[in-house]
């Protein structure tokens, strides 16, 4: 199977030309031999642009192809302007399949000999269609005899088997590439597959996405930033998801924006806002915001808001993660080079034994340039560039926990770029995350913890005497076994100080100001009284 898949996809690439695309200085003596030997595999599209043999064969390939394409239509900084716009038509117009089809489909998902027992109106034609799935409208009767416009997302048929054929064969690849090719290793192609699988297939099971989606306009709701559409779990299955249908206009369609007299730069700020909110806040991401996936309300242009749409894809981040990425991201703001050294390699992202001067250079020469500059004045293609190599000299790993956060990152970028390319980037999230870290190690953070864990030691706290003096029990005995440096006072205090600092944060939680101000005068006292005792 892989073996012919493989061969499929030489041939799709050489019949659309695409290896005309790369310089011929550019390819190898063996690439160019092997290609010779492939003779009777030519152009057959020699009279179309470039851009659309690109886009044909990506989308020939299938749905694991068409999703790269999804994302290079947004780096219109890496790619040629007529590439660029005919990749776009891949992310919502993907050749259909019948609609006739899918009626049958969603028939059979949801038990029903025919639709009009749920739908008073069903069209066959596709609102949109994808790599994946597409999209029908509808009208729901609920149990009320109330009609709901909705949308109908259909999994296209026998997609799993084609999909399941592309990751096997990436997979081989990815161990040929890990073990004979020490560049490649670094970068753990076997590691990224495995994610990149996962993802994928997880993108199949629409409840999933149903879930999502619930989720994620829970994390939103009463938003003036971000609506998610309502999702409707009663008529949805594993390849069908009924949803609520939304008339916004689509996020790539800059000019009737600019029609309704949208604030293109509140816009751009809010899609800056609304992604660092979902990383850092929730640890819940949407992390496949290209393009054809995100719309803008009709309603207060002044006052923009982004609708998103097709949940399939979600990324989540642990809080050691989430934590190092904030501290990189100000430190990056703050131009402190030194602290992003140290926090790579206490991330473990380089080796322990880099050289934290060095590395600090590196990030410097390459960072630098790029702050105090629009986005429309900055070469990210250059920067990418000038970090890979920095990433190679330093054996930098590719961290496969972050490849989605990676490539919705460029989405998000991507997005500003069209909208508003004024957008300082930079100064737009730099407040939000510095925010964010006061959050997490401040007294406020320090309160959250205590009340989350007020349960536990409300719990325990009647076991704490007999704690105690089990504890003063042994002392006498651990004195006999082993010398020790603390004494027994000193101990008694300690423990006495620890449980009246517990008390106190259990009475400020209730709300007893005065019993935590005395109970936290008294710890303190105890906690001083026994460094004094050591």
């Amino acid at each position: 199977m892989s073996t012919a898949r493989l061969y499929y996809i030489t041939k799709t690439l050489l019949s659309y030309g695409l290896d005309e695309l790369i310089p011929k200085q550019k390819i190898p003596w063996y690439a160019k031999i092997a290609r010779g030997s492939l003779f009777w595999l030519r152009n057959q599209h020699k009279n179309k642009p470039a851009g659309l043999r690109l886009r044909l064969a990506l989308q020939e390939l299938g749905p694991v192809w068409i999703k790269f394409g999804q994302m290079l239509s947004t780096r219109r900084d890496l790619l040629p302007h007529d590439i660029a716009l005919e990749l776009a038509f891949l992310q919502d117009q993907v050749e259909p399949f019948e609609g006739e089809l899918a009626q049958k489909i969603i028939e059979k998902a949801l038990e029903i000999s025919d639709i009009n027992q749920l739908f008073s109106e069903f069209s066959q034609t596709p609102l949109a269609s994808a790599s994946i799935a597409q999209v029908h409208t509808a009208k729901l009767v609920d149990a009320h005899n109330n009609s709901q416009d909705v949308v109908i997302k259909v999994i296209r048929p026998n997609i799993k088997t084609q999909i399941n054929a592309d990751l096997a064969l990436m997979e081989k690849l990815a161990k040929v590439l890990a073990n004979v090719h020490s560049e490649a290793k670094r970068l753990r192609p076997v590691e990224v597959v495995k994610e990149y699988k996962k993802t994928l297939l997880d993108e199949l099971d629409l409840m999933r996405e149903g879930a999502n989606g619930i989720q994620l306009k829970r994390n939103f709701e009463g938003s003036d930033s971000l609506y998610i559409p309502a999702v409707y779990s009663d008529y949805s299955r594993s390849n069908v998801l009924v949803m609520e249908r939304i008339y916004g206009i689509p996020v790539s369609d800059t000019e009737s924006l600019i029609a309704q007299n949208t604030n293109m730069k509140l816009l751009a700020e809010r899609g800056v806002e609304v992604f660092f909110t979902q990383v850092f806040r929730d640890s819940f991401f949407h992390a496949d915001m290209h393009p054809g996936n995100i719309f803008v309300s009709r309603e207060h242009p002044e006052n923009p808001m982004y609708i998103g749409i097709d949940c399939g894809i979600v990324g989540t981040l642990n809080k050691e993660d989430k934590r190092y990425l904030a501290e990189n991201f100000i430190a990056f703001f703050n131009r402190d080079y030194r602290q992003v050294a140290q926090l790579h390699v206490d991330s473990g992202w380089v080796p322990p034994d880099t050289s934290i001067e060095e590395f600090e250079f590196a990030i410097r020469t390459v960072c630098e340039p790029i702050f105090n500059k629009p986005l429309a004045e900055i070469s990210f293609g250059h920067v990418l560039v000038n970090l890979f190599n920095t990433a190679r000299r330093f054996n930098m790993q590719v961290q496969p926990q972050l490849v989605l956060l990676q490539k919705t990152l460029l989405y998000v970028e991507g997005l500003g770029r069209q909208l508003y390319p004024q957008l300082d980037l930079w100064k737009t999230a730099k407040p939000f995350l510095e925010d964010w870290v006061k959050q997490q190690v401040g007294p406020l953070s320090v309160m959250k913890q205590m009340y989350a864990n007020l349960p536990f030691w409300a719990e325990k706290m009647p076991e704490l005497p007999d704690l105690i003096y089990q504890n003063l029990k042994r002392s006498p005995q651990m004195q006999y076994s082993q010398p020790s440096k603390v004494s027994h006072k000193a101990l008694v205090l300690s423990l006495l100080g620890s449980a009246t600092l517990i008390v106190s944060a259990l009475c400020y939680l209730q709300h007893d100001l005065i019993a935590a101000g005395i109970t936290l005068a008294a710890s303190a006292i105890s906690f001083i009284a026994a460094w004094r005792n050591t």
